[in-house]
């Protein structure tokens, strides 16, 4: 029997798969637990829709996040941090602070996706990584300055 997978199966496959399985197997686990349906034409074919609408709708996203990075990269920020008189600084800037300062900017970045080896401790000019997604980073310039 030909069935439509309504969520994940253990040992059995993916949602969304189309699966060829015992009639047992699926009248009394798969169709009557709510888990699989059968497939039917009508089925098959609003699956398929879907998966195209899915797909279509993450070609979107990934393009829109081509563009955020194209826009970001160069970019530069200023953060400002307290120092003492004689130039060490106190505490150190964050992945943190970058993201607000680029939130300022009209980015709105997440704190993990800023790639810092080590939080920044010293005044300067440092070139960040923005890591948006697999395969897209966008390079910025944070310029530390004195408070």
């Amino acid at each position: 029997m030909k069935v439509i997978l309504r969520q994940d199966v253990k040992g059995t496959g993916k949602k969304g798969e189309i699966l060829d399985v015992s009639d047992g197997f699926a009248k009394n686990f798969l169709l009557k637990k709510g888990l699989a349906e059968p497939a039917s034409a009508v089925a098959v074919n609003s699956l398929k829709i879907q998966k195209e609408a899915e797909e279509r709708r993450r070609r979107e996203e990934i393009k829109a996040i081509r563009e955020l990075a194209q826009r970001m990269d160069k970019s530069k920020v200023t953060v400002s941090i307290k120092c003492g008189e004689n130039g060490k600084v106190f505490g150190s800037v964050t992945s943190r602070e970058i993201a607000d300062k680029l939130a300022d900017l009209g980015f709105d970045v997440d704190k993990k996706k800023i790639l810092l080896k080590d939080p920044i401790k010293t005044v300067g000019d440092y070139a960040v990584d923005v890591r948006l997604m697999e395969g897209v980073t966008a390079k910025i310039f944070v310029s530390v300055v004195p408070e």
